[in-house]
């Protein structure tokens, strides 16, 4: 392949000529981060963004999005984030207030992106290009610019941010009543899963005025948890890999990160939210896209569970045919195996 030196005019290029393109450069002794940051590329990841995107992204954090005076003003509700310790962005909080007989008001806040973004304008575009953020270890390709995604989008303690919020008013797992609307909100503590935990064993102390709806959401959490459970919800806990790196980029310690009570609480009221928006979507009959979690293959539960039994591990009898509502059953039997 032809080589494009850095620096050199396109002009002086010969008409014609076949196009260089930037590989990265072999190495016998890269670091973990470098090994990481090759995978990306080599994935079409790892991607600056173009200057035009950049600017809008700056000049919308400038201007702090659309009005927000016709959005519902939250800031003096007591809200909060949790999230991994080493996050770098906050993109949900939560607020819950104890009812009366003990029901849980609570109010599940996203960080309104779409105020920032005009549609069709280019960071729309790049968005819509990149999809999604993608996270690796110790690094994160972003869908938007660090001034939208890591600033003027982040729930960070003490800031006034815009968010769209559901709000719940919660009999143990019931949903009695829910709205949704725009709001401004102003997150008082960034708490992270671990000291979460800590509060909830009794280690560590819960301050105002954050202290009171954490005990609050925890019921909550609690309570839809357990109708999940009811319900057959599958239950994975698996331990994730966390990998710290030093600081030559090697990974110095790996930790196994399993799920906690302070994990659950968030993905419960998460899972309350999304599940009252899409009610309300299929009521007004608005076109959704919903992510389905198909049932498994048979041929892929036979293959899984003759590996099973080749480890020696009990495995059910398989019925012959097998239907895919009988392989999904099946499925859940060989997990808890």
């Amino acid at each position: 392949m032809s080589e494009l030196r850095p620096g050199t005019p396109r002009s002086r290029r010969r008409r014609g000529a076949p196009e260089a393109r930037v590989v990265w450069p072999p190495s016998g002794r890269q670091s973990a981060r470098a090994a990481i940051a090759q995978l990306l590329r080599e994935r079409g990841l790892g991607r600056a963004f173009a200057r035009d995107v950049q600017r809008e992204a700056a000049r919308a954090a400038e201007r702090g999005g659309e009005a927000a005076t016709a959005r519902r003003d939250l800031r003096e509700l007591a809200t909060f984030t949790i999230d991994p310790i080493g996050a770098r962005d906050f993109d949900d909080a939560i607020s819950a207030q104890a009812l009366a007989e003990g029901d849980v008001r609570v109010w599940v806040h996203i960080a309104d992106v779409s105020a920032y973004v005009p549609e069709g304008s280019a960071l729309d575009l790049e968005a819509r290009r990149r999809a999604t953020s993608v996270y690796v270890p110790d690094a994160v390709e972003p869908m938007l610019p660090a001034a939208l995604s890591n600033e003027a989008c982040s729930l960070v303690p003490g800031a006034e941010r815009l968010a769209v919020t559901v709000e719940l008013d919660l009999a143990g797992a019931e949903v009695r009543r829910a709205s949704f609307y725009r709001s401004v909100i102003r997150s008082d503590e960034r708490l992270d899963y671990d000291r979460v935990d800590r509060i909830f064993a009794g280690r560590e102390a819960a301050a105002d005025p954050w202290g009171e709806p954490l005990a609050a959401a925890r019921r909550a959490a609690s309570a839809l948890g357990q109708a999940r459970e009811r319900r057959g919800a599958l239950v994975i806990d698996a331990a994730e890999a966390e990998f710290l790196f030093d600081e030559h980029g090697n990974v110095s310690t790996i930790t196994a990160r399993t799920q906690t009570e302070a994990h659950r609480l968030i993905e419960h009221l998460m899972i309350a939210a999304n599940e009252a928006v899409a009610r309300l979507l299929a009521q007004r009959r608005v076109p959704c896209l919903y992510r389905v979690h198909e049932r498994p293959d048979p041929a892929r539960v036979t293959r899984l569970a003759a590996q099973l039994a080749a480890l020696e591990v009990p495995t059910p009898p398989l019925p012959e045919p097998m239907s895919p509502s009988q392989a999904a059953e099946l499925m859940m039997r060989l997990a808890a195996a």
